[in-house]
């Protein structure tokens, strides 16, 4: 009997509620295992992640046509949120925005991709989330209006 086979590759964008920076990063490398594992529960593999104080990039295979990348991000946000606050990671409340980014790419662009979400922390001495974040929604020319954008406060 045929199989299916796919090769996808995602990369996730989304952000805290607020935009409150509230991932330190005494946090953050728990936090990170703990969404890639919930990934990989769904069967999916994650090739990057980077949890940036207000926002996460993750980067994954997309293996598990099972379920749609809007119920991945659901799961991940709930899940995570509700480890996050369990283990009380952070000072305040925790919770994600509503929304996120979905950007696809081709096997050629994957090592570029997982360089640049591995090198977070330095991107962004030089540029904004909020400039980052068009930036990215211009490149795959996706048309959007300013008030459906994340909090963006810088």
């Amino acid at each position: 009997m045929p199989n299916t086979y796919t090769q996808i590759y995602i990369q996730l964008v989304f952000a805290t509620k607020g935009r409150d920076s509230q991932i330190t990063n005494l946090v953050r490398e728990e936090i990170e295992k703990y969404i890639c594992g919930i990934f990989n529960n769904k069967g999916q593999k994650v090739m990057a992640i980077y949890a940036n104080p207000d926002h996460v990039h993750i980067f994954f295979s997309y293996k598990n046509l099972q379920i749609t990348i809007s119920d991945l991000v659901k799961v991940v946000k709930t899940e995570s949120t509700n480890f996050i606050n369990e283990k009380k990671l952070c000072v305040n409340h925790f919770t994600w925005q509503q929304g996120y980014g979905a950007f696809s790419y081709a096997k050629s662009q994957k090592e570029r991709v997982v360089n640049y979400i591995l090198n977070q922390e330095t991107h962004h001495e030089k540029k904004s989330f909020r400039d980052e974040y068009v930036e990215f929604l211009n490149a795959f020319e996706i048309e959007f209006k300013d008030e459906y954008l994340f909090e963006f406060y810088d």
